[in-house]
């Protein structure tokens, strides 16, 4: 006898829910990397968030870079 298998129902279900999300998640994901692809090490010097976080950095010398 061939038992009930549930992932198919599961995911059938699920999917048509959160296909809202994981559409919105891919398109922002699309968008960030598309925007920033262009950036330059020269831009990144001229970044304020750079500047702010590089003298973070010289003040909590015990959180190093990764």
């Amino acid at each position: 006898m061939k038992t009930f298998d549930p992932w198919p129902v599961f995911f059938r279900r699920e999917w048509s829910r959160n296909w809202p999300f994981l559409a919105g998640f891919a398109i922002t994901g699309a968008l960030i990397v598309k925007m920033t692809a262009g950036f330059t090490e020269e831009d990144l010097n001229n970044s304020k968030f750079v500047q702010q976080h590089k003298s973070w950095q010289k003040k909590h010398p015990e959180h190093k870079q990764h």
